[in-house]
């Protein structure tokens, strides 16, 4: 008889001090969460863990049942009506009887009852079949629980930011617990943490500490010495008893794998803790960024110069209406700047009102409150013509969740002469060339690029760009996590109090 095989995804990484709410509606990349037979046809084939597990299942010969499949873009805490749809699908779909469970989580979610919403989910689904194997792939950004681990079979993570790897990471798991169920190895894992809250501009492997300790990790994957080997650097905009960097190893029990694992997991955390100032970013003041990266396009470099407004990123959270960097760039007159995304669906309603080629004056962006870090929304006064208005959907081409059909909302393109602005109803991080070519706009033909992304627009702009230049607005996202009012932590914790 054919095994079966339960197949879910929720995901969802939660600033617990943005003001963006998570409906169930945004689980999704803007169409609701997937159930039943539409997981398969909206993940088959793109790079995705759950896509690698749908592989994995058809190469075994597995009867496969996808009780669901849902991703919001980051944001704050998801009710607990929300959290349920997702879950009880799982539930119900493990009750029926299976022979192993592939779940495709985040690991940094919360939900408005719980700090550790994907524990819960391993704990349920163990609760219904105690021995039922399960392999858990995770975000790079996860804050780890005990609770996960105590009732995970296998975890993996992804080794990349931007996290190109994910399909590598859920093949990875998934292949470790089929040869589990084969009998060929007995999978045992080793974690640990450290009181390290690392930021998200310091967690790519080119740019601090975790470049290092992932070369290690896949050295001892390549050696055999363990099955997998994976660096979490935390998720710190996430308020929670659980937020810090930490690791998780899986060895084989029956080759000295618990000792091995044990070993290779402290390297790993030694390291960063060792290394743990690395993990600070340290911005200029945006003035003097702007003016930087006005003087690298005026040379002509042959090539855009993006300009990064890291700290009002949707992928982390932000709302992605905050307007201070966009008005510093038309403040110094920068001419030749596509910029990507403002999300201000009133905008873009009064582009749609207005008609393509019509002139038009509004209050963009700005329409949001940040009240967790004092912030007021600030519209900022702009005129210009509406260049293209568009539905928003087209297929990532780019490494990252290459083959996912994604959804910007209704756009419209904003031409104030100077800059073009991308204006959309719906969140969406930069990280995909799509965000422009969709409106008509090529971004290797502008002198300057601004996007709204800490670092996964590293996928599809940095091989275009002639140069980087990091931009610190204001926002949620901020990368200097002394703004924020900690209630959760465990404290002390690394670089807010002394250690």
């Amino acid at each position: 008889m054919p095994r079966r095989y339960v197949l879910a995804l929720v995901k969802h990484e939660t600033n617990t001090f943005s003001p963006v709410p998570t409906p169930l509606s945004s689980f999704g990349h803007g169409e609701g969460p997937a159930f039943g037979p539409s997981v398969v046809e909206r993940f088959r084939g793109t790079n995705t863990p759950l896509a690698a597990y749908l592989d994995l299942a058809a190469r075994e010969h597995a009867e496969i049942v996808t009780p669901v499949a849902g991703e919001s873009w980051p944001s704050n805490r998801a009710s607990r009506a929300t959290f349920e749809a997702l879950v009880r699908p799982i539930e119900d779909a493990v009750r029926a009887g299976c022979d192993a469970v592939f779940l495709d989580l985040h690991g940094a979610m919360v939900t408005e009852d719980c700090d550790d919403p994907e524990g819960e989910i391993a704990r349920r689904v163990r609760k219904i079949a105690p021995d039922v194997p399960i392999a858990v792939t995770l975000d790079y950004h996860t804050n780890l629980s005990r609770e996960l681990v105590d009732n995970a079979t296998v975890i993996a993570g992804y080794k990349t930011y931007p996290h190109v790897d994910m399909y590598d990471a859920g093949m990875l798991a998934g292949s470790i617990l089929v040869r589990a169920l084969d009998g060929g190895i007995e999978p045992v894992m080793a974690w640990g943490w450290r009181p390290l809250l690392a930021s998200i501009m310091r967690h790519a492997p080119e740019d601090g500490p975790s470049g290092d300790i992932l070369d290690y990790a896949r050295s001892q994957e390549r050696s055999g010495r363990v099955l997998a080997a994976t660096l979490l650097p935390s998720f710190p905009h996430a308020d929670t008893q659980h937020t810090g960097v930490s690791a998780i190893v899986v060895g084989d029990a029956r080759r000295g794998g618990r000792e091995s694992a044990r070993e290779v997991c402290d390297r790993m955390l030694d390291i960063a803790w060792k290394r743990r100032a690395e993990y600070v970013f340290h911005a200029p003041p945006l003035a003097e960024s702007v003016a930087r990266a006005k003087s690298l396009g005026l040379g002509n470099p042959g090539a855009p110069v993006l300009l990064i407004d890291h700290c009002d990123n949707c992928g982390s959270g932000g709302a992605q209406d905050v307007m201070a960097v966009v008005a510093e760039i038309l403040r110094q007159g920068l001419d030749g700047v596509a910029i990507a995304p403002i999300r201000d669906p009133q905008a873009v309603d009064a582009m749609i009102e207005a008609g393509e080629g019509q002139k038009v004056r509004l209050a963009l962006g700005g329409k949001t409150a940040m009240p967790a870090i004092g912030l007021a929304g600030k519209p900022l006064e702009v005129a210009g013509r509406v260049a293209r208005i568009t539905d928003g959907e087209f297929t990532i081409t780019g490494p990252m969740y290459t083959g996912v059909k994604t959804y910007l909302g209704r756009t419209a393109v904003l031409d104030t002469g100077s800059a073009r602005i991308v204006v959309t109803s719906r969140p969406h991080e930069p990280f995909d060339l799509g965000v422009f070519t969709h409106a008509g706009i090529d971004p290797r033909m502008q002198r300057y690029i601004m996007l709204k992304s800490r670092i996964h627009y590293r996928a599809g702009f940095k091989p275009i760009a002639s140069h980087i230049v990091e931009c610190a607005g204001e926002g949620v996202t901020n990368a200097d996590l002394s703004v924020y009012d900690y209630r959760r932590l465990v404290r002390p914790i690394y670089p807010l109090d002394p250690m």
